[in-house]
Order: C-alpha cells, then sequence, then structure tokens
C-alpha cells in the first residue's frame, strides 16, 4: 500500500477528488477565470496546456511523487481550482502541498482555508506525518503571505531553484509545519472558518 493513496475529503460545501482527465474542460475554465496562466509566479496551464497538465500530475501520481486534486464546489460539482500532495517522503512521513490555484470568483474566501484544513488534517491525523512542507516563488507575496497565515514556519530560501513559464529562474521560499504544531494550527484555521465574512463567499 502506498504512504499516500487517492482520497476524497470534504468541509464547508468544498470536496476535493483525485484530478482526472475527465476534469479537463471544467479545469480550463476555472483558469480562464481570471487568466490565471499569465501570473508570471504560478503553475496555472494555459488553456492548450490543461490536457498535459493533468497527464502530468497522473504521471507524477503513479510515481508515487504526487496526489492532485480537483477542488469542487460540492453543491453543484464546478472545479474550482486544483491543489496537491507532493514530494511525498514515505520513510520520514512528509508530504508538502503545492500546485494550489483557484478560479479569481473564490479567491479570498473559505475555499482555500477549507481545503487546507482538510489537507492538514489528513495528514497529520490519517497519514501520520511528522511534517508537512510549502515552496513557493520568492516573488509570489500573496502565496507566502497565505502560507504564513497558517502558521507554518519559514525554514528559508532556495536560491537560483527552478525555472518560471518565462525563462527566468527563481528563488524558493520553503516553509514547514511539524505535527507538535498542528493542533494550534486547526484551532485557527477553525476559528477562521467559524468567523462570519462580509463577502457572500463564506
Amino acid at each position: 500500500m502506498a504512504f499516500v493513496e487517492p482520497i476524497e475529503l470534504s468541509e464547508r460545501g468544498v470536496r476535493l477528488v483525485p484530478l482526472a482527465a475527465q476534469h479537463e474542460s471544467s479545469l480550463r475554465a476555472a483558469a480562464a477565470d481570471g487568466a490565471l496562466w499569465n501570473i508570471r509566479v504560478t503553475s496555472v496551464p494555459e488553456p492548450e496546456n490543461t490536457a498535459a497538465y493533468i497527464a502530468q500530475a497522473l504521471k507524477m501520481r503513479e510515481d508515487g511523487n504526487r496526489l492532485a486534486f480537483a477542488v469542487l464546489d460540492e453543491a453543484s460539482g464546478t472545479v474550482l481550482g486544483t491543489t496537491s500532495y507532493h514530494d511525498i517522503v514515505p520513510a520520514i512521513r512528509r508530504v508538502e502541498i503545492g500546485y494550489t490555484w483557484y478560479a479569481q470568483r473564490v479567491q479570498r474566501t473559505h475555499v482555500n482555508t477549507s481545503c487546507k484544513l482538510m489537507l492538514l488534517r489528513h495528514a497529520f491525523e490519517t497519514l501520520h506525518c511528522h511534517v508537512v512542507g510549502w515552496r513557493t516563488d520568492n516573488f509570489n507575496f500573496a502565496s507566502q503571505r497565505a502560507i504564513e497565515r497558517l502558521g507554518a514556519k519559514k525554514d528559508g530560501v532556495i536560491r537560483g531553484h527552478a525555472p518560471r513559464r518565462d525563462g527566468t529562474i527563481r528563488d524558493t521560499v520553503m516553509y514547514s509545519l511539524r505535527a507538535g504544531e498542528w493542533p494550534e494550527v486547526k484551532a485557527q484555521l477553525l476559528y477562521l472558518l467559524d468567523k462570519p465574512r462580509p463577502d457572500s463567499g463564506g
């Protein structure tokens, strides 16, 4: 049995299901909400590359390196974006959370917080991970703020680490959360989800 097996998770009207080829058109539509592929510091696929993006995610799952999810609105089944466990290291019970992006209309709503609660709860309480990590572009300040709001600690910066879509080379900012820190982070995520929001997105 693999350390990380395909699973479906749900929370607050958001559902995570393993990403599959059948999600291509709806994932493309989610990316089109905000033309997200034009954002330099993300890995959102261009419309014509969506099938290849999914195929690559499935190949990485087959290799044991990644489990990608489609993020769905539970009521309608609409795809809102995608997120993944990746850089899975069974020997030390470590996963990272990444390849995360959402349609513009659900950004800054409860969707991302719900996804993080599901992924972290599964990682720490079911997989019994010792550490969950994140990595992001040094210029993706929004992502860095979101990771830091979770309570993750900044481990450092790997300089000259990976190519961007425009051919430049990025520095990668690394974060992590240890199992002993999870109870406090879980309480904060639940507080944020239960806190009244001024917008209709919950």
